[in-house]
């Protein structure tokens, strides 16, 4: 496992024990150490690999990453402000493949075994399977 995701983990748990000034410090920690901002209270599932350190990688405090998920550097996962079911964030799937540079805005809902191409930007939900690039993402291929 991955020391970003390993502090992450102390973070979170440091944090359900309410002691919340030591978990900010640890996400501090994470944030001047490996140039990355993921906060205690984002949800990620195991075998989840950052990779390149995690660097630039920046994601909302309510975002949801699934099992398995891969994320590269300068990712962002961030909230657009406005409200819908999953209150403006993202959810990753199992198995999603996120490019390098993707940006996913706002309450978008990313399928299992969706890959979202290098530098694209996501602004609507993307199915199971999909493979999406550009900017705004459109699909290029539906695996279903």
């Amino acid at each position: 496992m991955h020391k970003v995701l390993k502090l992450h983990q102390l973070s979170a748990k440091v944090a359900d024990k309410k002691f919340i000034k030591v978990a900010k410090f640890i996400d501090l920690c994470i944030r001047v150490i490996f140039s990355c901002d993921i906060k205690y209270s984002v949800k990620v599932g195991k075998g989840v690999q950052f990779y390149h350190n995690a660097l630039g990688v920046v994601i909302h405090p309510r975002s949801v990453i699934g099992d398995d998920c891969a994320i590269y550097q300068n990712v962002t996962l961030g909230g657009n402000g406005k409200m819908k079911e999953n209150n403006g964030y993202p959810i990753l799937g199992k198995g999603v493949f996120v490019g390098a540079g993707a940006v996913i805005l706002g309450p978008v809902v990313v399928g299992d075994n969706a890959r979202i191409g290098a530098n694209s930007v996501v602004i609507h939900d993307v199915e199971e399977g999909d493979i999406v690039v550009g900017s705004p993402a459109k699909s290029i291929v539906n695996k279903k």
